[in-house]
C-alpha cells in the first residue's frame, strides 16, 4: 500500500510547552485509523498541522508525498470534519453542499442528498437554526460525500443520539467498502468505533505512546480478580496497568497475551479473567498512576 501521510519528529511548541512532541507516524491508503487520547493530548493540534491550519515548529510532515501548506493539490484531497466547524451566518444546509461540490474533486452529489434524507436534514434551513446534532450531521455528510482520499473526523458526532451515530458508522463502513480511502477517527466514544478501527495511534501529553494494529491490541489486556495474595502471585513480573483491593480481594489489569496454560492456571487458582475493552485499555494507559511492573499499588 502507498503511504498517504508521514510525519517524522513532528513538533508543535508554544513557548516552552510542547503540544505535540516528536511525533512520527505513517498512514497508508485504504485503512481506518484511530487517533485517540484524552482532551488536550495533542490530537487536534496534529490534525490542524496535517490540514495546514497550524504551522509545525519542527520535524517533517508529508501528505500525499508533499508539504500541505498552501498546496491545493494536497488540501483538495483532504476532508477535515471537526466538531467546532464554523459556517457563515447566512448559510443554509444546501449552501454548504454547494460549496463542498466546488471544492472536492470526488464529490458525489447524489450520495450527499441520500445522506440528507437519511439524517432528515432540512436543506433550506439556516445553519444557525439547526440543533447541535443536525450541525454534526452536516459535517458527516460533507466528510462522507467528499470521497476525499484522506478523510478526517474529529469528534464529528456531538449532539447525535445513539441511533444517528449508528447510522453514521454504518454509512461510513458501507461507503468505505465501495470507495476505499484513508479515514482517521478521533473520538472519545472508543468502544463504539473500536471494531472498525484497523490501526491505533494513542497520544498522551503530546507524545505517541501506542502505535499498533488494532487486531494485535485486542486480547492484549486482561482484568484479573480474586484473592489478593493469589492475584499478586499471578501478576508478579508482568506489566501491571492498575491494581485495586478491597479487604482480602483484589483486581488487577495487566498488559500482555496469556497462553492457554496461563489461563488454565488462573482458573485452577480461582481467578477470574476478563478481557479489557479498547476503551478501558486506553484509560489505563493514559492515567497518571499507571504501574510499570510488579504488583504494588500506587
Amino acid at each position: 500500500m502507498s503511504v498517504i501521510l508521514e510525519t517524522k519528529g513532528l513538533t508543535k511548541s508554544y513557548g516552552d510547552f510542547k503540544a505535540v512532541d516528536n511525533v512520527s507516524i505513517t498512514m497508508e491508503e485504504g485503512k481506518i485509523y484511530g487517533l485517540l487520547g484524552r482532551n488536550g493530548a495533542g490530537k487536534t493540534t496534529i490534525m490542524h498541522m496535517i490540514t495546514s491550519q497550524l504551522f509545525k515548529t519542527s520535524g517533517s510532515l508529508l501528505v500525499f508525498g508533499e508539504e500541505p501548506y498552501e498546496n491545493n493539490r494536497v488540501l483538495s484531497n483532504i476532508s477535515f470534519v471537526k466538531e467546532s466547524q464554523k459556517y457563515p451566518d447566512n448559510y443554509k444546509v444546501q449552501d454548504v453542499l454547494a460549496v463542498a461540490e466546488l471544492f472536492y474533486p470526488n464529490w458525489d452529489k447524489e450520495y450527499a442528498h441520500s445522506l440528507v434524507e437519511d439524517f432528515q436534514l432540512p436543506l433550506s434551513r439556516r445553519l444557525k437554526k439547526l440543533s447541535r446534532g443536525m450541525l454534526s450531521a452536516v459535517g458527516i455528510i460533507v466528510g462522507l460525500a467528499s470521497r476525499a482520499p484522506l478523510t478526517i473526523f474529529d469528534e464529528p458526532y456531538l449532539g447525535l443520539d445513539a441511533v444517528a451515530r449508528n447510522l453514521f458508522y454504518n454509512r461510513l463502513l458501507e461507503d468505505f467498502a465501495e470507495h476505499p480511502r484513508t479515514v482517521v477517527l478521533s473520538t472519545h466514544l472508543i468502544d463504539e468505533v473500536s471494531q472498525m478501527l484497523e490501526h491505533i495511534f494513542l497520544i498522551d501529553k503530546g507524545r505517541i505512546i501506542l502505535n499498533e494494529d488494532a487486531e494485535q491490541l485486542r486480547g492484549r489486556a486482561f482484568s484479573i480478580a480474586g484473592r489478593a495474595s493469589t492475584v499478586d502471585d499471578f501478576i508478579h513480573g508482568r506489566q501491571v496497568l492498575s491494581r485495586d483491593s478491597i479487604g482480602a480481594l483484589a483486581t488487577a489489569t495487566i498488559m500482555g497475551s496469556l497462553s492457554a496454560s496461563e489461563r488454565k492456571l488462573a482458573a485452577d487458582q480461582g481467578l477470574e479473567l476478563t478481557p479489557v475493552s479498547l476503551q478501558q485499555l486506553i484509560i489505563h494507559l493514559t492515567q497518571d498512576n499507571t504501574l510499570s511492573k510488579g504488583g504494588a499499588s500506587k
